[in-house]
């Protein structure tokens, strides 16, 4: 990255490492948004030149102010663009005729507000291409770059950020000024902001890729209302997470999706389960809220990860340790024992009325020492990978001093130490930045208990090998032409024979079956097969057999086949679903074991979205499902295994055998590689695959695949 007197080496460096800058509509109005830009650029210290611009004023703010940038005499590295709608164009114009290699378009009228303002917005980003500028905007507030080598403050925000290592971008103007002003009230230094308003050129990509190698930022956090190109941001935040935490409110949830499909898979894909899929493959945090945002930036910001999740909780009071204690067995934490030798020595140094058995009460009448000494043994202790400690101060102890010796004593370790101080509001602004920059502090036990949570999981994700895409041996070939000749005929559902045909292409273990018209001769093929038998009634168009009748199982001999025939020709006559038959599957019955469901379909932004869960037909009713977006690699297969609630069901408990979950991790990668190979299919269903615990005997019993126009 380029400093103050180096050249420009980054196509970003123009806006936020400038060595000069020409605020367009500078003003010494008071109240106006081109009077507090300047304010902030010099009350911030900017190390470069500023040039207001404005042809009203001779002088702002006893600087000399220009016409236009033109007249300017020295060289422009950025333009701050603060004037009125109608004269952004020219302005932008007169940017590139000088040579100005940034912009940051503050002012607003263009795409959001539709009309002639998307044409304003495409001719400004016309105009910058044809002169190689950069464009943050329009429709935005501003920059900010707090490094030592730079402090440029170009919004508008009322608040004066310190400097830090948190990168901080935002679609939405007013929700920066809010987390500025959230940052500067908790003392979390950043390094940069970026609000970006409408997009035109510079978005979320653009600045993850600057910030990816920066030396200054350790920890990005992001305000999305789009993602822009989904596949470059999966690759991109993928890679950078592994060495910075990357913290995400994702605003926008809608199920429009799931009402228009027809499959399980489709169904359930609603509610932004894409968006979540992609931000949980790449390890970005995803929080519902700006709040949960602020929390979690300021423990990234401050804190070292987590190695464990065994938590030790140190307290003066019985109920905010019966709370945090709650908390952390909601969010996957331990709180253990602590050995016996730790234990005797807090005994030593607590009084008698104090429990050492984890959550730790000192009770109220715990002071500066017995804080310190109490906390110190804790992170000592082999069992505990972190500590949350909670201080409800009472009327003869001061908080400040507690808080300094918490702080001094998580200096001495590489565990995270969350302080909670309950407090009056007016106690908060009694605590040193020097305190408040070592060691998070919040307000309740759950705030803290949730972040030392999202922290663990994190490093969890982060130390966790990427895997590979599998590829498997299978005829694509044959598959490919299948969908093809089903798309070139108008799309829609295959037929039975032709969904099997493609997963014994690719692998899949598929029960012994064949197709059958509705009066053919159901005895002689059931004999070939062999009993037991299942026997569904066969129709593209019929998308949940057994709603209707369509399916009967377990028949043990030929008596009971015929019967199942005529009842599910009548059921299916009395459905009005006869018409759309146009036979019957005949299949053998597969072994015992658990009914899990494999899926795909089609996100409109994110494209094919693979599923996993238990299956069956209550698969909609009880959703223990997890989706992730392509690419899927082995780790991401085994990871949809492991995250559904039901997991402990495959792997076995109370002496039940568990499944081969081998077998269902290729399955999804099988599914994966078809998915990659063969295009044209929109929805897939598998559902159910019977899981056993030896590979030989697990099963595919039905799927359904529709194939696009």
């Amino acid at each position: 990255m380029a400093n103050i007197d180096n050249t420009v080496e980054h196509s970003l460096d123009a806006i936020f490492k400038p060595r000069s800058i020409a605020v367009i509509g500078a003003t010494s109005r008071e109240g106006s948004i081109g009077r507090q830009i300047l304010r902030n650029l010099f009350d911030y210290g900017f190390n470069g030149k500023i040039f207001p611009v404005n042809p009203a004023h001779e002088y702002i703010h006893s600087t000399k102010s220009y016409a236009t940038v033109l007249s300017i005499p020295d060289p422009i590295d950025l333009g701050i663009v603060v004037v009125p709608k109608e004269y952004v164009e020219q302005v932008v114009e007169d940017c590139g005729r000088k040579g100005v290699k940034g912009l940051v378009i503050i002012s607003a009228g263009f795409r959001e507000v539709g009309g002639d303002g998307v044409k304003r917005e495409e001719s400004i980003k016309a105009i910058a291409k044809r002169y190689g500028m950069r464009m943050i905007g329009p429709n935005c507030m501003g920059i900010i770059d707090a490094t030592p080598t730079v402090r440029m403050n170009a919004t508008f925000s009322p608040g004066i950020p310190g400097s830090g290592g948190l990168a901080f971008m935002t679609q939405s103007g007013a929700l920066g000024v809010a987390i500025l002003i959230a940052t500067q009230k908790l003392g979390l230094g950043i390094s940069y902001f970026a609000s970006v308003g409408n997009k035109a050129d510079i978005s979320a990509i653009d600045l993850l890729e600057y910030w990816e190698h920066d030396k200054d930022t350790r920890v990005i956090a992001l305000y999305l209302e789009s993602f822009g190109d989904p596949a470059k941001f999966t690759a991109l935040s993928r890679r950078i997470s592994r060495s910075k935490p990357i913290v995400a409110v994702k605003s926008g949830t809608s199920a429009a999706g799931a009402r228009a499909a027809s499959s399980h898979t489709g169904s359930l894909a609603g509610l932004e389960v894409a968006a979540d899929a992609l931000l949980h493959q790449c390890g970005v945090i995803r929080v519902a809220a700006i709040e949960e945002m602020i929390d979690l930036v300021s423990g990234l910001s401050q804190a070292p990860i987590p190695r464990g999740n065994r938590v030790c909780v140190v307290t003066n009071a019985g109920g905010p340790a019966i709370m945090a204690a709650d908390a952390a067995a909601a969010y996957g934490l331990t709180v253990g024992p602590l050995s016996e030798e730790t234990q005797k020595a807090m005994r030593a140094v607590l009084s008698t009325e104090a429990s050492v058995g984890n959550p730790i009460d000192m009770v109220a009448s715990a002071g500066p020492d017995e804080y310190e000494r109490t906390l110190d043994l804790a992170l000592r202790d082999d069992s505990v990978d972190l500590a949350i400690v909670i201080f409800v101060p009472p009327l003869m102890v001061a908080p400040v001093e507690v808080m300094q010796r918490i702080t001094s004593v998580a200096r001495k370790y590489d565990k995270p130490v969350f302080s909670v101080l309950m407090a009056e509001e007016h106690h908060y602004e009694t605590i040193p930045r020097e305190i408040v920059n070592h060691v998070p502090f919040y307000r309740f036990p759950e705030s803290a208990t949730k972040v030392a949570a999202e922290m663990f999981r994190y490093g969890q994700w982060r130390d966790t090998p990427e895997g590979n895409v599998a590829s498997f041996d299978v005829d694509a070939a044959s598959a490919r032409e299948t969908v093809e000749k089903k798309r070139v005929a108008g799309g829609g559902y295959l037929c039975a024979a032709d969904v099997f045909a493609i997963l014994e292409a690719y692998g899949f273990p598929v029960c012994r079956h064949t197709v059958i018209p509705l009066d053919g001769d159901v005895a002689g093929e059931g004999n070939k097969i062999g009993y037991p038998l299942a026997l569904k009634i066969d129709g593209q168009e019929i998308v949940h057999k057994s709603d209707t009748g369509g399916v009967v199982v377990g028949i043990e001999n030929e008596e009971q086949l015929l019967a199942a025939r005529d009842r599910i020709v009548e059921s299916s006559r009395r459905a009005g679903t006869i018409e759309d038959a146009t036979g019957l599957l005949l299949q053998e019955m597969a072994g015992e074991g658990k009914e899990v469901i494999l899926g795909m379909t089609r996100d409109p932004n994110f494209g094919p979205l693979l599923m996993f869960g238990m299956g069956g037909k209550y698969v909609e009713l009880i959703r223990d499902v997890a989706f992730r977006v392509m690419p899927v690699t082995d780790a991401d297969a085994r990871d949809m295994v492991r995250s559904i609630k039901t997991y402990p069901l495959l792997e076995g408990i109370r002496g039940e055998a568990g499944v081969d979950i081998d077998f269902v991790v290729e399955s999804i990668g099988r599914l994966a590689q078809l998915v990659r190979d063969v295009e044209g299919i929109v929805e897939l269903d598998i559902n159910p695959v019977i899981v056993a615990t030896k590979r030989g005997n697990c099963r595919v019993v039905d799927a359904r695949i529709r194939v696009e126009e």
